[in-house]
């Protein structure tokens, strides 16, 4: 499962790039996903769930 490059920034609005390595092992339920957004510089730490590494059917 690939995670997203960016997401939006829920306080400013503008672009977060993703900072996380995905491990060797791959992504699992329960890992921790750190994007920095580019305008404002906070910083979004997002536990990842089932639904987050599932693949699409």
């Amino acid at each position: 499962m690939a995670i997203p490059e960016t997401i939006t920034c829920v306080d400013c609005g503008g672009k977060c790039g993703l900072i996380s390595y995905e491990p060797d092992e791959g992504w699992e339920a329960g890992d921790i996903v750190a994007f920095r957004c580019r305008d404002c510089l906070d910083r979004w730490d997002i536990e990842l769930t089932h639904d987050d590494i599932e693949d699409p059917v």
